[in-house]
């Protein structure tokens, strides 16, 4: 199976990099392609084995699956390049831009096929994954369109392989943006803050970072492991008149879960 990502910046290369290290996909499997030498150059470096291209329209023609993974205001530009030699019946099309809904991915991509008033319907899948996906740890949101069970599958479990894929409707993808995509930014800055603090409480910074990000790393693994809820969790650390509720209490005096929910509304 082939795969092309098409934008290899940030999130295209997270996703290159994540898959390589997968059992799914070879490097040599995944073509990457860009808009400048340079960043082929990094995925060069990333693995020598990967195909990498400054030509779209060649790219795709091998693919079994082809992932446009550049920003939103250039989904049109780049399928309009491409959409001459796609093959709808063989090849699935998967979108990584937010906000470009289905029905402007059908627009763009659908196509005459000569015959009068028959159109080819694509098969399109949108994801949402987070940067994690580079060291296979994403949390990815999937929704498909025009999908048979046996695609909708296969693309969950490439991207389970990558973390863990939940597919959901569409209407929940900008959600499932603020909560994971622009959610990893939020969980970093909350680890950004506790270092400073454990910066102020006396240890040196490289001390501090490992300390909260272990501590953080423990907390999702009891919720993962014990498949409890945070709240459950807590109450295991907060003695009546300990130092932790008193820890709690304040932080949700200067308003902690109602910034975070906050945020989270505001970057949907």
């Amino acid at each position: 199976m082939k795969i092309t990502i098409i934008g290899a910046g940030n999130i295209g290369g997270a996703i290159a990099r994540g898959l390589a290290k997968g059992n799914r996909f070879k490097a040599s499997d995944i073509t990457c392609t860009a808009q400048s030498e340079a960043t082929l150059e990094k995925m060069k470096k990333a693995d020598p084995d990967f195909v990498l291209s400054l030509d779209n329209v060649e790219a795709v023609k091998e693919a079994d699956i082809i992932v446009i993974a550049v920003k939103p205001w250039r989904v049109e530009e780049i399928v309009d390049q491409i959409k001459g030699v796609l093959n709808y019946d063989k090849q699935i099309i998967v979108s990584v831009a937010a906000g470009i809904t289905f029905d402007l991915l059908n627009t763009y991509l659908t196509k005459n096929t000569g015959f009068d008033d028959c159109l080819a319907t694509p098969t399109i899948f949108r994801i949402m994954p987070n940067t994690a996906i580079e060291v296979l740890s994403s949390m990815t949101f999937v929704a498909a369109r025009n999908a048979s069970k046996e695609q909708t599958d296969l693309i969950i479990d490439i991207f389970n392989e990558l973390g863990n894929a939940m597919l959901v409707e569409e209407r929940l993808m900008s959600a499932g943006t603020a909560l994971a995509s622009s959610g990893i930014a939020f969980a970093l800055r909350y680890i950004r803050a506790a270092i400073e603090g454990g910066v102020e409480l006396g240890f040196y910074p490289k001390q501090a970072q490992e300390i909260v990000v272990h501590t953080v790393k423990g907390a999702v693994d009891l919720l993962l492991e014990n498949k409890s809820n945070p709240e459950m969790e807590i109450d295991k650390v907060t003695t009546p008149g300990g130092i932790t509720i008193k820890g709690l209490n304040e932080m949700e005096l200067s308003g902690f879960t109602s910034s975070v929910i906050r945020g989270l509304k505001a970057s949907k």
